[in-house]
């Protein structure tokens, strides 16, 4: 056994089951639907599908990132059994979770002195962050000691890449990322925007393009274009999506068709709830490592 805790979000949207097999603790982000808080606990509380249902419906939501002391109660039983963390936080260009984290670390290490806590920022989301977490647990079981795990991550994690679209401009234009009339003539010219997460970990919009057919192709295109040995890539691939499986389903074929040397099928995720709060139903995501992010 290690004798540090590997650690990250919930918006690392991986199942609870997945993060049980590779002993990835976690802690949970906050949502509101409809005025009602509840953890983002992997669908546990409320399926995946009865949320998308409900945002379908018109249903509010909000999110809410996790404090100071929420991270503290949830560091400190580690510290206490001896352990060493660390911890990665959902991507600061989209969250300023990892300042709850660092405050938590500065306040638990005056009373822990001889343990050490490693705050890192992803600067990745959803699944693509999973990966990273997956990649992190792979080093970690092959023996790789809490400060090689940070070293490795800081030298590498702007090579994780993510690319998205959405085929439901509603809950962008919603949340201010897409005006109203762009996406009125988005909406009539059925236009899917493609976008992806810059090496500052925030989300740009990238490309417009017409037609779901057509963004599929491009997507992938992509993960050609910047994937480790292009058409030889032979890392993991996530996707992630937000109850739009059959288009999910449609990329990762697409996927495994071009890149024969996979290691393993890909694996399709939900987005969750979260990061769906934000992005809506229509979405999806695709993730693998390549070449370092720039802008």
């Amino acid at each position: 056994m290690s004798d540090y805790i590997l650690s990250c979000c919930s918006t690392a949207d991986l199942t609870a089951e997945h993060f049980k097999r590779r002993n990835i603790s976690y802690i949970c982000f906050h949502y509101e639907l409809d005025g009602k808080q509840y953890p983002d606990d992997l669908g546990k509380t409320i399926p995946f599908d009865q949320f998308y249902q409900a945002m379908q419906n018109g249903a509010d939501t909000k999110t809410s990132q996790i404090n100071a002391d929420e991270f503290e109660a949830y560091f400190e039983p580690f510290l206490k059994e001896g352990k060493d963390i660390l911890h990665v936080t959902l991507s600061s260009g989209i969250s300023g979770v990892v300042n709850s984290a660092l405050i938590a670390k500065d306040e638990l290490a005056e009373r822990y002195p001889d343990r050490k806590i490693i705050i890192v920022d992803s600067l990745a989301a959803s699944s693509g962050y999973g990966l990273l977490m997956e990649t992190l647990a792979d080093l970690r079981d092959e023996g790789k000691s809490i400060e090689e795990l940070h070293t490795w991550l800081e030298a590498n994690k702007r090579k994780l890449h993510h690319w998205f679209f959405s085929s439901d401009l509603t809950f962008f234009i919603k949340g201010g990322r897409v005006s109203k009339a762009s996406g009125f003539i988005g909406g009539v010219l059925n236009i899917c925007p493609l976008l992806n997460v810059d090496h500052e970990g925030k989300l740009i919009p990238r490309f417009k393009i017409r037609t779901k057919k057509k963004v599929i192709r491009t997507i992938v295109d992509k993960m050609e274009e910047f994937a480790e040995n292009g058409l030889d890539y032979s890392g993991k691939c996530y996707i992630s999506q937000s109850a739009c499986y059959e288009d999910a389903r449609a990329v990762a074929d697409l996927v495994e068709e071009r890149f024969t040397k996979l290691n393993g099928k890909v694996l399709i995720n939900d987005i969750g709830t979260t990061i769906g709060s934000h992005t809506g139903p229509g979405t999806v995501a695709l993730f693998f490592w390549g070449s370092e992010r720039t802008d």
